[in-house]
């Protein structure tokens, strides 16, 4: 029998104390734990039954010569579009096919070479039946992610990964929703396998994330440091005079002092120069007033990583000199790490 109140109408004081939360709230709470057991579920079953076939299935992508071609429809074309996004910025060539355009035309994605990934939770989505009948002509290996293992697409399928029932978030069970987080799930799980089974780098992620915050995040103070004639540099026995010309030159408000060998022994900037001139001789060596402790970083250092030494000082700084095997080999401005978006 009903309460006689409308879905989310407010709820009186008493009620609304006695559960804390409101009804919108409570709903997302229902919601979000029914998708946990769902990933809970799935956790439990690639821990058991699902482990063997999971393997194999990663060794069967990372052996093939061409891409991973993933298709599903409807929501599981969503997710496996997403899927194969992850897949080919993760180190596995791969492109989404959808099932519904695949016999006009595009089932000529597919290649010898390939392996077809199909995702449908019932295994019986009939837009797949093309895009099958096509990869079993050409002899490409066929990967199955569906619940059913008696279906249609689990039985054509070279290798099926079952999915255990769990109820649906929707509460009135229909639309998808723990059934395509235990698919992405899948999915993801996937590409970090094949990922960690190639040594899949920073670097190498880095080469497929050039744009954005991830590929700012991921640069290195090699790929933005000034080298060679650009950097501004003075030998110990320099004069003030001709550390002048030298800044002014460089535009970078200061210079490295490195000794007869490359090394870097000191750092001499426009505060130096200002402090030294009230009495100083322009013939003076700016070895007697440059700064002895200068802060460097290896080229391999990431980008992000300098601008903190930079910033996180008693005194900013805006210029930092690059050093391996304590000989100068460059310098990195805050501009330059700016410019790059790391900053």
């Amino acid at each position: 029998m009903g309460t006689g109140r409308r879905p989310f109408e407010p709820e009186s004081p008493l009620t609304q104390a006695r559960h804390a939360v409101d009804p919108v709230t409570r709903s997302a709470v229902a919601a979000v734990r029914a998708e946990l057991a769902g990933l809970e579920a799935l956790a439990r079953a690639l821990e058991n039954g699902l482990a063997a076939s999971f393997t194999a299935a990663v060794r069967q992508i990372a052996e093939i010569p061409g891409r991973v071609v993933v298709s599903g429809m409807g929501k599981s074309g969503h997710v496996a579009r997403k899927i194969a996004a992850t897949l080919a910025s993760t180190g596995t060539p791969a492109l989404f096919l959808h099932p519904a355009e695949a016999s006009h035309g595009d089932l000529g994605m597919i290649a010898r070479q390939d392996l077809l990934l199909a995702l449908s939770w019932s295994g019986e989505a009939p837009e797949l039946r093309d895009v099958i009948s096509h990869a079993k002509r050409l002899g490409v290996p066929l990967i199955a992610i569906t619940a059913e293992r008696q279906s249609a697409l689990a039985k054509a399928a070279d290798l099926a990964l079952i999915l255990p029932h769990t109820p649906e978030a929707c509460p009135i069970g229909l639309a998808p929703t723990t059934s395509t987080a235990m698919q992405m799930a899948l999915g993801d799980a996937l590409a970090i396998a094949l990922m960690e089974g190639r040594g899949f780098s920073a670097d190498d992620f880095r080469a497929f994330h050039p744009g954005g915050k991830l590929g700012a995040r991921l640069v290195r103070v090699s790929d933005v440091m000034m080298t060679g004639a650009d950097v501004p540099r003075l030998l110990e026995t320099s004069t003030l005079s001709e550390a002048i010309v030298e800044m002014t030159r460089g535009r970078l408000g200061g210079a490295a002092v490195v000794d007869a060998q490359g090394r870097l022994t000191g750092a001499f900037t426009d505060g130096d120069l200002r402090r030294a001139l009230p009495t100083a001789a322009l013939d003076e060596p700016v070895s007697a007033y440059m700064s002895r402790t200068p802060v460097f970083v290896a080229p391999g250092l990431l980008a992000s990583e300098a601008v903190r030494l930079m910033t996180e000082r008693p005194r900013p700084i805006l210029l930092m000199f690059v050093c391996e095997a304590q000989r100068l080999v460059g310098a990195v401005h805050m501009h330059d790490l700016l410019r790059a978006g790391v900053a």
